[in-house]
């Protein structure tokens, strides 16, 4: 069975199907007790708005600018750290701010210019739920935060953001005594990865179960900050819009449900998982921007053939307004993508992280859009050209070259990466796990390639192709062949602009550099290895790590 944006749903993807919907009837009447919880209700206290979910958690919300103030489970204040408090962004400042009950759910409202962000609580439930709607760019708001006291968890995860004696980069990258590196930036995890991030002692958990992310950016294999933790306390993070190495422009809309959970030190209950996440509870809250799940569609294809049956295939939909995402069965190809707001989206079908496919679909409330099988053509998987020798496979990452999975959590510099520099032989084998995932201008450009070709092959021309990732400072390839030929330098492809190989990611946009390889670069003698040297061209970056770099997928000579 598949959930809603990627994978099935018992994986660890929080997708969420109903993440907004258009009521209008407003929270009212007194304070009632709930049959499942006597303590169930609402109080104020002069600053604060007091929640009392009648199970174990209490919180409070700021009536001046919808802070979240407080965060007390089983008795234990879990809110702020260094004197701050839980809120979208750095906090809002002056907001209006309201609280109203129905039945068994409470809601404050809060809003701030165009802006407007709720918290719910539900009758006998541990959890928080959180909608941001962010109509347009006249306020900043790219996340919410839960800040956590210090000395609560273990500051002992690997992409732990841990102050360190030795900042290495714009003040957010830093180097442990042991050589090891650590940044907010480093969460390892693609979005249709994880379902929730938090924190357990093993008896106390702390949670936010992200939302479904439509109306964020980046599509399926986006990576951006989730947690950090540091001497004075942590962060968890629901990224509403965030900035590095983003592909796309940013969506507006609402956001969420998102939820704060805290459990006896289990994960977060499935039930709070997207595409099993039931939230009917909210049609009538009067939340701007919801639409409920009768005011969505679904997408089904009954399969997609001309697959890798080696790889997953996952299929995105994304529109100016909205993303969704679901995963292909592996045995046919089949998929469905629920919750899907009406709209013409284009949908692409991804071999890894490598877009082979492209299409329209068009979503109407209420209807299930079935799509016939979807056929891959063979010249739209690059892996299928027929090529004389070919380092990695095409799939859209760097994966399989030398250091590509410790990238995802560590900066080039760490002490755990291998020699970012050393030439590599076709045919001997560790050409992949040799070749490194990264080129940068300052680091390793000109790295060489040896190879031997046929007396059949040295006599004919040749397609040299390099398929890349991603690019910080417009770095793009050139080659040399055998110190006679020189490709030209390559216009640089439309990438992010911001730092992405020393903060985690290499998800750009995938390109293919093509050189036509003249007959007369190639060496004669069958018993030599010619020399292949690819730099990094470009005029822009500065030094070391931070000069002009891109991320390989493949590198291939066609037949």
């Amino acid at each position: 069975m598949s959930g809603v944006n990627g994978r099935p749903l018992g994986r660890r993807t929080f997708v969420l199907g109903s993440a907004a919907a258009a009521g209008s009837a407003a929270l009212a009447g007194p304070l009632a007790e709930s049959a499942s919880a006597a303590s169930f209700g609402w109080s104020d206290d002069g600053s604060n708005y007091v929640v009392d979910t009648g199970a174990s958690l209490v919180f409070k919300v700021s009536k001046t600018n919808g802070d979240l103030t407080s965060l007390v489970y089983k008795g234990t204040e879990y809110q702020g750290y260094g004197g701050k408090n839980s809120h979208v962004e750095s906090g809002l400042g002056t907001s209006t701010v309201t609280i109203a009950q129905s039945g068994t759910t409470i809601l404050i409202s809060v809003t701030y210019g165009t802006l407007k962000h709720y918290y719910a609580a539900r009758s006998g439930e541990n959890n928080v739920y959180l909608w941001t709607n962010k109509a347009d760019s006249s306020v900043t708001a790219t996340r919410y935060i839960v800040r956590v006291k210090a000395g609560l968890f273990l500051n002992d995860e690997p992409d732990s953001y841990t102050y360190a004696p030795t900042v290495i980069e714009s003040a957010d990258v830093f180097e442990k005594s042991d050589g090891q590196t650590r940044a907010k930036h480093y969460s390892k995890l693609r979005v249709m990865d994880y379902n929730y991030v938090g924190w357990t002692t093993g008896s106390v958990g702390l949670w936010v179960v992200r939302s479904n992310h439509e109306k964020a950016s980046g599509g399926p294999f986006y990576r951006s900050l989730l947690r950090h933790q540091s001497a004075d306390g942590g962060g968890l993070y629901e990224i509403l819009y965030y900035g590095e190495n983003q592909t796309e422009s940013e969506r507006y809309g609402l956001q969420g449900p998102y939820v704060i959970a805290l459990t006896d030190g289990g994960a977060p209950s499935s039930s709070l998982y997207a595409g099993t996440l039931t939230t009917s509870w909210a049609d009538s809250l009067g939340i701007s921007g919801y639409v409920s799940a009768s005011g969505r569609g679904r997408v089904a294809g009954v399969g997609i053939s001309g697959r890798d049956t080696a790889y997953a295939y996952t299929v995105g939909l994304a529109d100016s307004a909205a993303q969704y995402w679901g995963s292909a069965r592996s045995s046919d190809g089949y998929f469905s993508i629920a919750g899907v707001l009406p709209g013409t989206y284009t949908l692409t079908v991804f071999k890894g992280e490598l877009a082979v496919y492209t299409g329209s679909v068009t979503v109407t409330a209420g209807a299930t859009t079935t799509l016939n099988t979807i056929a891959i053509a063979s010249s739209n998987d690059p892996s299928n050209a027929s090529a004389i020798w070919r380092i990695n496979n095409w799939d859209g990452t760097p994966s399989g070259f030398k250091n590509a999975d410790l990238m995802t959590y560590a900066h080039p510099s760490d002490v755990r990466a291998a020699s970012w520099t050393g030439n590599v032989v076709i045919g001997s084998g560790t050409e992949t796990s040799a070749f490194p995932c990264y080129l940068w201008k300052d680091v390793n450009s000109g790295i060489i390639l040896y190879f031997k070709l046929t007396a059949a092959q040295a006599a004919a021309a040749h397609t040299l192709r390099i398929g890349v990732t991603t690019a910080y400072a417009n770095g793009r390839p050139q080659v040399v062949v055998n110190d006679t030929w020189t490709s030209a330098v390559p216009s640089p492809p439309t990438q992010p602009s911001t730092r992405s190989l020393t903060v985690g990611s290499y998800r750009g946009n995938n390109n293919t550099f093509t050189y036509s390889v003249p007959a007369s670069a190639w060496l004669t003698d069958t018993s030599a290895y010619n020399t292949l040297r690819i730099y990094v061209a470009s005029g822009s970056g500065t030094t070391s790590f931070l000069s002009a770099g891109t991320s390989i997928d493949a590198i291939d000579l066609l037949a």
